[in-house]
């Protein structure tokens, strides 16, 4: 049998100095720092594979969502002005405001599946999944009359009469499309939780290029104008829905779907509770930029700055939405190694997800700022908003910049189920700061736009230092405590458990 006497540094060697009962023997093994080194370099490696498995095709199904928006704001916006200033108010205030609200509640369901799969809990996942869907379909109903009364709240807010009249036709043809965020967002968690969401990649790419086709039909071929483009909008979207039904009902996750139960109505309360910290957390975030367009809908060129600040915004949620990617990477890692009861790899997770984020900000922050221009044309042919949007090329790269930390961060906090700490740190950096701000900069001095979007930098910045400063002091050994305790409270028998 081998016994370690001693080890020593000698140089830049480490030696081991063993008895193996017949006398003593060194044994020089590799510098501890290239071991160091080389298994550092393994980790990141490791852990990157890790990250992207999940993050990539959340990038990608994110992007091409995204995309369809965008492409029926391009298709409105060659239609007319007032229809593309009314979208963009329906799209930036009605629809990002409830999917806000259903995108937080349906984080719950990605705390929850993220740890019950670490855990090896996996069947309560696809009970989770049904619980969701309870309680995102009852939010949404009870939230419909904000579509449908669009006109009368648009004027209320003291929009232009005729943007809000256009916002409230358009705003009942977005009632269909609205509905099946109940299912895409919760899908997608549920999945991306297992590591499965490499079939909602695909078939969003499927519906990118089925939307853009079905758009054309229907506003140039059959010539039926906004009403056109509103259908592809609606139908492509539920073709990403029954997709993901197809998948999941039809056997591909066996151990996570055991089929309909009446246990998803049971203990409903305590996730109804976690489903509305985590619609406040990431609500208070998306309509902070809702209220920063309202805001521009009060300067003296309404029609201009809106479609300017919003087609602007457009702009930075195409790069938000690999951050949206790297932000459910981010929670499943997290969630995961905290189910497992690892609190080491969840720290070390969170420090390559935010090196691999940073990277992708630095380059979009360099690519917006030499295209800025020329990417406003993809949106309108109006060369006032054209110029308006060039003015805030700067103020929209540095945003792209801060846009690479803080959604990491959100989704650290939402795979450790800490969405309550971090809805109030959003309420003070957005509400507090970032808002009061972007409205004395834009009303009390010449900067109009300019200085809204200031103003939302502002905000931005206290937000990313608050989250850093987070996770630098949260106890993590004491989340795999609170996690365990979380599963077990849910935890919810099958035939299978051994007793």
């Amino acid at each position: 049998m081998l016994v370690i006497i001693s080890s020593s540094f000698i140089g830049k060697s480490f030696f081991v100095i063993m008895e193996d009962g017949n006398g003593m023997q060194a044994t020089l093994l590799r510098h501890d720092e290239d071991v160091e080194e080389g298994d550092l370099k393994g980790r990141i490696w490791d852990e990157s594979r890790r990250i992207w498995r999940v993050a990539l095709p959340s990038v990608i199904s994110r992007i091409c969502t995204f995309g369809t928006i965008v492409v029926t704001q391009s298709f409105i916006g060659h239609i007319s002005n007032i229809d593309l200033a009314g979208f963009a108010l329906v799209q930036t205030l009605s629809v990002r405001f409830v999917n806000g609200i259903l995108l937080g509640m349906s984080s719950a369901t990605e705390t929850l599946c993220g740890q019950a799969f670490g855990a090896g809990q996996h069947h309560m996942m696809g009970i989770y999944l049904q619980r969701s869907w309870i309680v995102d379909l009852i939010t949404l109903t009870v939230l419909l009359p904000i579509f449908i009364f669009s006109t009368q709240i648009f004027k209320l807010l003291g929009q232009d009469e005729a943007v809000a009249n256009s916002g409230g036709y358009i705003s009942l043809w977005f009632i269909p499309f609205v509905y099946n965020y109940v299912f895409s967002l919760t899908l997608q968690m549920y999945l991306q939780a297992q590591l499965k969401n490499m079939i909602i990649a695909w078939l969003s790419i499927f519906r990118f290029g089925f939307h853009i086709l079905l758009s054309f039909l229907l506003v140039y071929t059959l010539n039926l104008g906004v009403a056109g483009a509103m259908i592809a909008l609606s139908v492509s979207s539920w073709f990403l829905v029954f997709g993901e039904f197809v998948y999941v009902f039809g056997g591909w996750c066996p151990n996570s779907w055991k089929g309909f139960t009446v246990a998803a109505f049971k203990d409903l309360v305590p996730v109804v509770k976690l489903s509305i910290s985590s619609g406040v957390m990431l609500c208070l975030e998306l309509w902070y930029y809702a209220v920063l367009v309202l805001l521009a809908g009060y300067m003296e060129d309404a029609e201009v700055a809106i479609s300017a600040f919003s087609i602007s915004l457009n702009i930075y949620a195409w790069e938000f939405m690999i951050c949206i990617g790297l932000l459910g990477a981010a929670c499943v890692r997290v969630s995961n190694e905290l189910g497992r009861g690892n609190a080491k790899a969840a720290k070390f997770s969170i420090k390559v997800l935010l090196g691999t984020s940073i990277a992708i900000g630095v380059f979009f922050f360099v690519l917006c700022l030499i295209f800025g221009r020329k990417l406003a044309y993809l949106f309108t042919d109006d060369e006032r908003v054209a110029d308006t949007i060039s003015d805030l090329s700067l103020h929209l790269s540095l945003s792209i910049l801060l846009n690479s930390i803080y959604p990491v961060l959100s989704g650290v906090a939402i795979g450790a189920g800490m969405q309550g700490s971090v809805a109030i740190v959003n309420l003070i950096c957005f509400y507090v700061i970032g808002i009061p701000i972007g409205a004395l900069l834009g009303y009390l001095t010449d900067l109009q736009v300019k200085g809204i979007w200031m103003g939302m930098i502002g905000g931005v910045v206290t937000e990313t230092i608050a989250l850093m400063y987070m996770a630098w002091t949260t106890d993590w050994d004491k989340q795999v405590k609170k996690a365990s305790e979380r599963l077990n409270r849910f935890y919810v028998k099958t035939s299978e458990d051994p007793e």
